[in-house]
Formats: structure tokens, C-alpha cells, sequence
């Protein structure tokens, strides 16, 4: 059994702060964990906003659709326009056309649209109306 001088034995008492290497190596993990980390906050920022305006762009379709429905002016075929001044960036158009060979129902399609980070979305809802008596 070797025995070492008790000079050369570092005890936890007699160790104190870090070296030099450690901190280093902290650095580096700190440098390459945080451009990460705020690269995935920034990710998660932008699909929830984009999800909140996908919403939003559903639910006033949703509205504009039945309005249309309940008002009866899908009959007046392709119109066009906006929601005022609470939705300014939003806009809505519908287009009627005929549905397969049948002659008594049409597709009533209404596009919700706005514009996105670098390019314009939209949002589509289709229906089958009855034409039958119009």
C-alpha cells in the first residue's frame, strides 16, 4: 500500500471556489443552452399567435356564415367585405357554385382572410344549401 504525503492529499476544507476549466465548461453550456432555449420560447410565441388568429378567423367565418344563411343573401351569389372596425384585419368573401349534378343544392364556400408573417392565411368553411324554392 502506498502511502502519500499528507501535502498532496486535497481535503474538502482546504479546496475552495472552482478551477478554471470548470467555469469554462459552464460558459459553454450556458452559451450553447440559452440561444436554445429563447429560439424555442420565440417558436412558442408565434404558433400560439398564430393559433389565436386561426381561431378568431374561425369563429367570425362561423358568424359571417350563418348570417348568411339566416338573412338569405347567399342567393345573391359572390360577395365580399369586411368586419368593421373590431376586426379591422380581417376580410370574408363568399362564392356559390354549383354542387355535383344536383340541381336543387349549391356549395355556399366563405374564406376568412388576414394577413400573416410574410404572407396572407385564410380560413375556409363550406355548406350545402337548398335552392330548391329560390
Amino acid at each position: 500500500m502506498t502511502l502519500y504525503p499528507r501535502k498532496y492529499i486535497l481535503s474538502a476544507e482546504s479546496r475552495k471556489g472552482f478551477t478554471l476549466i470548470e467555469i469554462l465548461a459552464t460558459f459553454v453550456l450556458i452559451a450553447v443552452i440559452i440561444p436554445v432555449a429563447m429560439k424555442g420560447l420565440s417558436l412558442s410565441t408565434n404558433m400560439a399567435g398564430n393559433s389565436k388568429r386561426k381561431i378568431e378567423a374561425s369563429s367570425l367565418a362561423e358568424t359571417k356564415l350563418t348570417e348568411l344563411m339566416v338573412t338569405g343573401e347567399w342567393v345573391n351569389g359572390e360577395q365580399s367585405g369586411d368586419f368593421g372596425e373590431e376586426w379591422p384585419e380581417y376580410t370574408w368573401s363568399a362564392e356559390l357554385e354549383d354542387w355535383e349534378d344536383e340541381d336543387l343544392m349549391q356549395q355556399l364556400t366563405l374564406q376568412v382572410s388576414w394577413k400573416g408573417p410574410g404572407q396572407e392565411r385564410s380560413v375556409l368553411l363550406t355548406t350545402l344549401v337548398y335552392s330548391g324554392d329560390s
